[in-house]
């Protein structure tokens, strides 16, 4: 089923923490939308890998994803290899979307790393027409989820999901095995999210918000509707 997008993350439960405010705001407009798990977090110190899938149901069903997807890559043990990109390859073929969203560079898990180069590499391979196998197809859009623990950049534009935190911390909730302390995570989620929103604009700005860094320069037609004030 072609995307309108498709966010990539190492593990399940990291693209209901970086965007699932984004991919819920999103399917809520009505655009189709789905998110791929490179791994199903087999080494990941609480739960099992069963428990997990069981738990990534509920999120995406909360998230109302048109499509949930695992490439089955070995957790701790994500690299930026020929097969693994084939993989990618396959998927970004079969789902066809118009714009991608991957985890920011600067990260403290190798996997969550290596991620955005591998799956960026596959963007471009999968746009090829003598790669692999497959009807050629490139994203027209790549975003990188801001980390504001580790990257040093400001995002290039924050997305309010004001109306979409209460949504957003339930689908991180349903991941019961990672996250026991559910209030301390309902807590930290609202003030992460909380902090995006501070930086647009003055005295405030949104309530709530997610940040987001693109690489390329935007265009802009109309300076008279720029949004945020400057002063």
């Amino acid at each position: 089923m072609p995307l309108d997008l498709l966010a990539f993350a190492a593990h399940r439960d990291d693209n209901e923490i970086t965007c699932g405010g984004l991919l819920i705001k999103m399917a809520e407009k009505g655009y189709k939308v789905g998110a791929c798990d490179l791994t199903q977090g087999e080494m990941g110190t609480l739960g099992s890998a069963a428990e997990r899938e069981a738990e990534c149901a509920e999120a995406s069903r909360i998230m109302g994803l048109s499509a949930r997807i695992n490439c089955k890559l070995p957790d701790a043990a994500v690299f930026n290899t020929r097969e693994y990109q084939e993989r990618i390859v396959d998927v970004l073929r079969e789902h066809r979307p118009k714009v991608v969203v991957l985890p920011g560079h600067e990260q403290r898990h190798p996997d969550h790393r290596i991620t955005p180069q591998l799956v960026f590499d596959a963007c471009f391979f999968a746009g090829l027409e003598k790669f692999g196998k497959g009807t050629k197809h490139r994203p027209f859009k790549i975003l990188y989820c801001h980390n504001i623990q580790f990257d040093e950049r400001r995002p290039s534009f924050v997305v309010d999901i004001s109306a979409q935190l209460e949504k957003k911390i339930a689908a991180v909730l349903a991941y019961k095995t990672q996250f026991p302390d559910a209030e301390r995570m309902r807590e930290w989620l609202r003030a992460r999210s909380r902090t995006y929103g501070s930086m647009v604009g003055p005295f405030g700005g949104l309530v709530y918000g997610e940040g987001y860094v693109q690489r390329e320069v935007m265009q802009v037609d109309d300076v008279i509707t720029l949004p945020v004030q400057s002063i």
